[in-house]
């Protein structure tokens, strides 16, 4: 059975060979710079540069031959840069993106973080004079057709990454605490700033729809609803104010491509997933089993797995950087057998590898799905 397979039958809730692995697929499932310098070190690789799905955060682009060594059952496939008349380098430590977010990289930091929102003060009328950036300029679709075929026919599953986000790119104009008193107080502004961004996203997607989208098993989007102990926003705001713009990007992405909805969102949001499934989301990504009313997974998988395919859960917060190679085999035999029997799940960790995962422990999880992964499930 080769990895797409694999992955194609637990995305349709069915069982293949063994639970399917992904590390390296996308931003989120991947290693950051320092801890992927670690495990190459470790393995005995040296002297590459290092390449990234996205810089700013300090996501990793794997090495074909490091994802062949871990299982990984993805590849990513990624579009080239947006055009932008405001985008440059200030610093080194400071940068403005496409979308005149200023980022700003602190000297213990690890990755930029956005500190100046361009749309702090703006009223509506402001959002019609923005230089918006182009999503759906043609140079950034050359190439993308073959780049995810040659995935496909190569035997992986194909994981268009785009940076499709809505929510939190919101946040990163706006700025979050402007954002979240809009929702209360001016929602006739939150709606028209949604319905911006949307609109680039929706182009964005058609492209993809024409250049690639046959050659696209997997769409990864991407809003972080939650906190560590409740969402972010309550669901009834989350369904007066981003449901329907969810609904619209998501049923876009499935018309167009056929591919598979993959939503992440970190943070305490299971009041949220009922009202996610009926927007369209087919793959629910970290499930951050250290936030609240996450962590059991079981009641995950009993209540949702009819509808979702969960794509994480092995613990980055407390197990992969603080446990034993044990301790990490314990959790990933734990969250497989929680979550794989049935299909619909994928194995990976929650969230960005950080640098104070051992090597050893990286090596440990994915072993440890090729071993527990393989169907039948032992639940006991």
């Amino acid at each position: 059975m080769t990895s797409r397979q694999r992955v194609l039958m637990a995305l349709n809730h069915e069982e293949p060979d063994r639970v399917p692995l992904f590390v390296g697929t996308s931003g989120v499932t991947t290693l950051l710079g320092p801890a992927y310098e670690q495990l190459k070190a470790h393995l005995g690789i040296s002297g590459r540069p290092p390449a990234w799905i996205s810089p700013l955060f300090g996501y990793s682009l794997l090495d074909e031959d490091v994802l062949q060594i871990l299982g990984s059952d993805g590849r990513p496939v990624l579009p080239g840069p947006v055009p932008s008349a405001v985008a440059r380098q200030l610093a080194p430590d400071r940068i403005i993106d496409a979308w005149g977010v200023t980022w700003i990289k602190a000297p213990e930091s690890l990755y930029f973080e956005p500190r100046i929102a361009p749309l702090a003060d703006a009223t509506i009328d402001d959002l019609d004079r923005y230089p918006w950036p182009d999503l759906a300029a043609e140079s950034r679709f050359t190439g993308l057709a073959e780049q995810a075929r040659k995935i496909q026919e190569a035997g992986y599953a194909s994981v268009y990454v785009g940076g499709i986000t809505l929510f939190d790119l919101a946040c990163m104009l706006r700025g979050t605490e402007n954002l979240l008193a809009d929702i209360l107080t001016d929602k006739e502004f939150f709606a028209a700033l949604i319905n911006k961004i949307l609109d680039r996203i929706l182009a964005h997607i058609e492209m993809v729809s024409r250049h690639c989208g046959r050659y696209v098993d997997i769409f990864v989007t991407a809003c972080d609803l939650g906190c560590q102990n409740s969402p972010l926003i309550s669901p009834a705001c989350y369904r007066e104010m981003l449901k329907p713009a969810h609904t619209r990007m998501f049923a876009a992405i499935k018309q167009g491509t056929g591919a598979k909805n993959f939503f992440h969102s970190c943070g305490s949001i299971y009041p949220l997933l009922g009202d996610l499934v009926e927007a369209g989301v087919d793959i629910l990504n970290p499930v951050q089993v250290s936030a609240a009313d996450m962590a059991d997974t079981a009641r995950l998988k009993r209540e949702f797995g009819r509808h979702l395919t969960f794509c994480g859960g092995i613990d980055t917060h407390h197990v992969l950087p603080h446990g034993t190679t044990d301790d990490v085999r314990a959790e990933v035999r734990r969250r497989i057998r929680d979550l794989a029997p049935g299909g619909g799940y994928i194995a990976s960790a929650v969230h960005c590898i950080q640098p104070d995962v051992s090597p050893e422990n990286v090596l440990a999880m994915c072993e440890a799905v090729r071993e527990f992964g393989k169907y039948p499930i032992a639940v006991a």
